[in-house]
């Protein structure tokens, strides 16, 4: 979906913040909680190379994405806004399926996958080894996932859930640095995963394009 989304409807009280940046797994997974907790947030897109000072001003560590509360809280850690929101509202039952199996899979995505994804995507500045041998060390995760989801639907269950939204962002990354290597790899079960959440509709509302948000500009809502 390429429409630019600009604004729309106010709402009636003050609502959290989200600074967010579309491409950032680590902001679309938040904003996929958000979508499926049914909330409500001021959504102000930025650009990575020009980060807007009322962002750095809350959270001076400088990446998304980040909730400032109504109160004035900040929340910049993806799963801790995740768990925010659904802590709030989980129409989708998305908490009572993250259990201890399931939140050590979303440690390895965040440690060693994250770790080895961005060596492998960016091989141009990490030129010790060549890309071929961040991609294997990526693998070792990927076939985790391939021996998961040969047991169940989703990696939360019989339906898409918590470590679903909390993982399938970086997957989707993965994929995309060699298309047609990935698609020809053995995993069947990953490659049908990954299809599913590309197509889903919770995808498709946290992926709308929006414009830069600058200071002054009338305020976007999110989920539209």
């Amino acid at each position: 979906m390429n429409t630019q989304i600009t604004l729309n409807m106010a709402q009636p009280q003050p609502v959290p913040i989200l600074y967010s940046f579309r491409r950032c797994p680590y902001a679309m997974r938040a904003r996929m909680a958000i979508v499926s907790a049914r909330g409500c947030v001021e959504l102000r897109e930025i650009e990575l190379r020009n980060k807007p000072v009322e962002m750095l001003a809350v959270s001076p560590k400088a990446t998304v994405p980040v909730l400032v509360l109504t109160d004035g809280k900040v929340i910049d850690e993806s799963l801790d806004i995740m768990y925010w929101a659904l802590q709030r509202n989980d129409p989708d039952t998305w908490l009572p399926r993250h259990d201890p199996r399931t939140a050590e899979l979303i440690a390895i995505n965040d440690g060693e996958f994250k770790h080895n994804l961005d060596r492998y995507k960016y091989a141009d500045r990490y030129p010790e080894m060549p890309p071929a041998i961040y991609r294997a060390r990526c693998e070792s995760f990927v076939a985790e996932l391939e021996a998961w989801l040969s047991e169940v639907s989703f990696l939360a269950g019989s339906t898409f859930g918590f470590a679903d939204a909390a993982i399938a962002p970086f997957i989707r990354q993965f994929a995309a640095v060699d298309r047609l290597w990935f698609e020809a790899a053995p995993y069947p079960k990953v490659h049908d995963w990954l299809r599913r959440f590309l197509q889903s509709t919770l995808f498709q509302q946290a992926m709308q394009n929006y414009v830069r948000w600058m200071p002054g500009t009338n305020p976007l809502f999110f989920p539209v």
